[in-house]
């Protein structure tokens, strides 16, 4: 069992009103305890909360003119163990539920037929738990973790292709790759202790065995010390900031630590 402290502080400048759906908060699942929080928006203190995608989380509405500030505190309990991936098997396609069905398919930045070549040729033989961790693998090998200017929009394809991307870009490969495998793959935004820099961090969620498993292709987290804000099918789901207009930012501070 791991308890994380997070705090996350984040300011934006707005040219005009904006309307903004906010996505901060760690979400109360089975394995996870949100045993201490505080959220402030401001400066109009009206929100509207709303679930998340699937609902995991929440998400809050905000209207703000001038300025948006934010500041979100939590104290944690994961009950999560690390999987084995070794052990665990492929769900045949019939058996899956109905709420994996969804992310076996195309998202906006994770085409399934993108590493047909790539998953044939790196992986053959391998199947369930076993390929998803060599794909993680061989993800964090070739893949430089950095980011440019010119990369904030990329799919997984050209993000593989530059060698080159942050963790919403190693998640991407690795969905993508996943559900050419025809393994339900989806997205989830996270808090994580050992993330260097700090800052949100992306993981991809893959169902085997019956269950939902996190893992990270940039070797940075564990399932186990990992506390997850919401999932989605890809980034677009899971922004921690939309806005429905321009913003500029001021700063973006986001800290997590082992109680």
């Amino acid at each position: 069992m791991t308890k994380l402290q997070i705090s996350a502080k984040l300011s934006y400048r707005l040219p005009m009103p904006c309307t903004i759906l906010v996505q901060v908060e760690a979400a109360e699942t089975r394995d996870q305890i949100v045993t201490e929080a505080n959220i402030d928006i401001g400066p109009n203190d009206d929100k509207t909360s709303v679930p998340a995608h699937d609902g995991i989380g929440t998400r809050l509405w905000t209207s703000q003119q001038e300025q948006l500030d934010i500041s979100y505190d939590a104290l944690v309990t994961i009950d999560r163990a690390n999987p084995d991936f070794a052990t665990l098997p492929a769900t045949a396609l019939s058996d899956l539920p109905g709420h994996a069905v969804p992310y076996l398919f195309n998202s906006l930045y994770c085409s399934v037929n993108a590493f047909d070549s790539v998953v044939t040729g790196e992986f053959s033989g391998l199947g369930g738990g076993p390929l998803v961790a060599a794909m993680a693998g061989y993800i964090e090998q070739i893949m430089t973790y950095g980011s440019d200017a010119d990369n904030v929009h990329c799919n997984a394809q050209q993000s593989f292709a530059a060698r080159k991307g942050v963790c919403r870009d190693y998640a991407h490969i690795l969905i993508s790759m996943a559900r050419c495998a025809n393994i339900p793959a989806r997205f989830a935004s996270t808090y994580a202790p050992d993330v260097r820099p700090q800052d949100f961090h992306a993981v991809p969620e893959v169902f085997l065995g019956g269950q939902w498993h996190l893992v990270d292709p940039t070797g940075m987290a564990q399932a186990s010390d990992m506390a997850v804000i919401g999932i989605g099918r890809d980034a677009t789901d899971v922004s921690f900031l939309t806005a429905f207009g321009s913003m500029n930012m001021v700063e973006q501070r986001v800290t997590v630590s082992r109680a």
